[in-house]
């Protein structure tokens, strides 16, 4: 059986730690030469780390939700590379949990700058190259579980992915007969950069166990377990997904809340 992403050539922004950096290495893996993004200088480490697993890519540190950087790493690929096939726009922030009442604008649109107009942008900057080419494509965005619905995250943040899952389906249908497909991953609770704190803490707290307790999993998700996710949509396996957003949070948002769900026993 052939690597997935064989001959491939794939983008990732957000690719310092965590999901992006997952990928990066899962990426390479199945045979996809890379350009990789981060505002970190992280991102240096994780070309390097994939350079010493035998594959191919550069870095690039770069603001996702700044056009000129975004067109300059899908730029960087096709320069490089001669082709893109995969983008996979995965930057983002937390914004923190601040209520309506306490969020500032300035703090809500940096948020929506960065989640949302990022995504935007390389649906625009990469779409445009894959559109141009004739060949197709595959577009990814991280959206997330707190952007189905309350309870995951700070009103900035939750409306901001909720607008990547709008922008994918929109996206989807501007760029039909094109060959490009547009889709989101939605993770649950998941250990990366921009969840660190809440992990440290309950380590500190001797408290890990109660991480993602909240779906029948009853755990939290490793960086590893999105990228596959991220590579069922890039690859071919997924020729015929578009316009979705895959949910990837352990059953989390299968349920209304409810205090008790035990196997056998009504919930109250």
């Amino acid at each position: 059986m052939g690597k997935a992403l064989e001959g491939k050539v794939a983008i990732i922004t957000g690719a310092g730690s965590g999901i992006g950096r997952a990928s990066a290495l899962l990426f390479a893996a199945e045979g996809a030469k890379l350009v990789l993004g981060d505002k970190s200088e992280a991102v240096h480490d994780t070309a390097r780390q994939v350079q010493q697993a035998g594959g191919t890519a550069s870095a690039l540190q770069m603001d996702a939700g700044a056009e000129a950087d975004v067109a300059r790493l899908v730029a960087s690929a096709l320069s490089a590379h001669g082709r893109l096939d995969v983008a996979f726009a995965n930057a983002g922030v937390s914004g923190g949990m601040a209520g309506i009442f306490e969020t500032t604008p300035e703090h809500y649109a940096e948020v929506l700058r960065v989640n949302l107009i990022g995504p935007w942008l390389m649906v625009k900057h990469a779409g445009k190259a894959m559109a141009d080419a004739g060949r197709g494509g595959s577009i990814i965005c991280t959206a997330s579980v707190a952007g189905l619905r309350s309870g995951a995250g700070g009103p900035a943040y939750s409306s901001s992915k909720a607008g990547v899952i709008n922008l994918v389906q929109v996206s989807a249908q501007q760029l039909c007969e094109t060959g490009v497909r547009v889709n989101a991953i939605c993770p649950g609770l998941t250990e990366t950069g921009m969840t660190r704190p809440t992990f440290d803490y309950a380590k500190d707290k001797g408290v890990t166990h109660k991480l993602g307790r909240l779906n029948p999993l009853r755990r939290a998700a490793q960086p590893e377990e999105l990228a596959q996710a991220a590579l069922f949509l890039a690859s071919a396996q997924s020729s015929y997904v578009n316009g979705q957003a895959l949910v990837v949070d352990g059953g989390l948002s299968s349920s209304h809340p409810v205090t008790r769900q035990l196997t056998g026993q009504t919930a109250v």
